[in-house]
């Protein structure tokens, strides 16, 4: 594939939006103000070119009732100041989404986007492992102060690679992005540069210690080797996921011979033993009962977007940002129609891109698949956390979406 044609647009009236959102997108896992401004106001120049036209898509109309669900939600919040200050971790993403969605309309486009965040998690990956294992940290701030890092040395928590990133799980689902598109482009192309990658993004991976990243990683796996139809591949992977199974969950007569092929690194952090001390309030079992028995208390409106955290450190006694499940969290904070609707939105997209996938050329279907693959790992993540409120891994996950959403073969 050229260059050239995977950095021109189809429009040409539309190329200079292009090369901006390409810029930002380049800038974004180093700074939401460099990164993340340039794709939104590309994303407020396409609706006022084409409000017209995008106020007639029913996925818009969809996103403009459920903006006005969360913003009546969060007039019945018991703090509004902070529900109404929470819409900014939506509002200004379903603006994004939709300007985009009219800028992103080619499988070129797609190749694009995926090479420039999986070259951009090279020094996302030194600067962790700089961090983990030379403890090099500190809070430097470039460019007038135009992006700030908070590297904490060893990592955050300590000793789990967080990088430019404030938490390590945090770090993990943008690994859990930039790791499926670096594999769907080595599958197209093959260069040594993107094996390498590969190699860096699952080392950084590891590092940061979590489950959710880890089973989202074999899954993609399995998922790019039953496509591409190879069988041993999808064999040795299910080999090598029930022995790190077997190693942490197995009864004790086999359990014993498989914790000494599989290191305790997998198998302790698999099954909790490497943090065993954890109190019930930490538990995600708990956050989750406790998300849910406020959904049952204010079902129609919640109670209004980051309740959830004054609400939990009152009772539980525990300072939490979030209940580690999207889904419960808006149920909970924006009640249960804003919650179904967005993800009743989703799931459309999802199911219409199947049928997408269906009508582009054979030597496009494999970007879009991953793109596919890469947003449903987003969405598995948000199952077991948030991480939306890094604003940089909510625009990418939008992103994603949007590319999904109207890509159609280009001629």
């Amino acid at each position: 594939m050229k260059t050239q044609r995977l950095q021109s647009h189809p429009d040409p009236a539309l190329q200079k939006h292009w090369t901006v959102v390409q810029v930002g997108l380049l800038l974004l896992p180093f700074s939401v103000f460099l990164g993340g401004i340039p794709v939104l106001l590309v994303a407020l120049d396409i609706w006022r070119r084409l409000f017209s036209r995008m106020s007639r898509e029913p996925v818009n109309r969809g996103l403009a009732v459920l903006s006005v669900l969360m913003i009546g939600a969060a007039t019945f919040a018991v703090d509004r100041p902070t529900a109404f200050l929470g819409l900014f971790n939506f509002l200004p993403f379903f603006v994004v989404f939709a300007g985009l969605g009219e800028l992103i309309a080619s499988p070129q486009q797609l190749r694009q986007i995926a090479w420039i965040w999986v070259l951009t998690s090279i020094p996302v990956t030194l600067i962790g492992l700089m961090q983990l294992f030379f403890q090099v940290g500190g809070s430097p701030s470039l460019l007038w102060g135009l992006i700030e890092w908070t590297i904490a040395p060893g990592g955050e928590p300590l000793g789990r690679m967080s990088s430019v990133f404030t938490y390590a799980n945090v770090l993990a689902s943008y690994y859990a992005i930039v790791f499926i598109l670096g594999l769907g482009v080595w599958l197209e192309e093959r260069k040594p540069i993107l094996g390498v990658i590969l190699c860096l993004n699952m080392i950084g991976l590891i590092l940061t210690h979590s489950r959710n990243a880890w089973a989202i990683a074999v899954l993609a796996c399995l998922a790019f080797a039953l496509y591409q139809g190879w069988k041993t591949i999808v064999a040795l992977v299910g080999a090598v996921t029930g022995l790190m199974l077997g190693a942490a969950f197995a009864p004790e007569p086999i359990v014993l011979p498989l914790r000494t092929i599989v290191p305790r690194f997998f198998w302790a952090r698999l099954n909790d033993q490497m943090y065993s001390d954890r109190p019930v309030n930490q538990l995600r079992s708990t956050q989750w009962e406790f998300a849910w028995s406020m959904t049952e208390q204010r079902p129609l409106t919640g109670w209004g977007l980051r309740s959830f955290s004054k609400l939990y450190t009152e009772q539980m006694h525990l300072w939490l940002g979030h209940p580690h499940n999207l889904f419960l969290m808006m149920a909970a904070e924006t009640g249960l129609p804003a919650a179904l609707l967005l993800y009743s939105l989703v799931s459309w997209i999802l199911a219409q891109g199947v049928l997408q996938w269906r009508k582009l050329h054979k030597l496009d279907q494999r970007i879009y698949f991953t793109f596919w693959i890469a947003f449903l790992a987003c969405t598995l993540f948000n199952f077991l956390d948030v991480p939306l409120f890094d604003a940089r891994i909510n625009l990418m996950g939008w992103v994603l979406l949007a590319g999904i959403w109207k890509t159609k073969a280009v001629s």
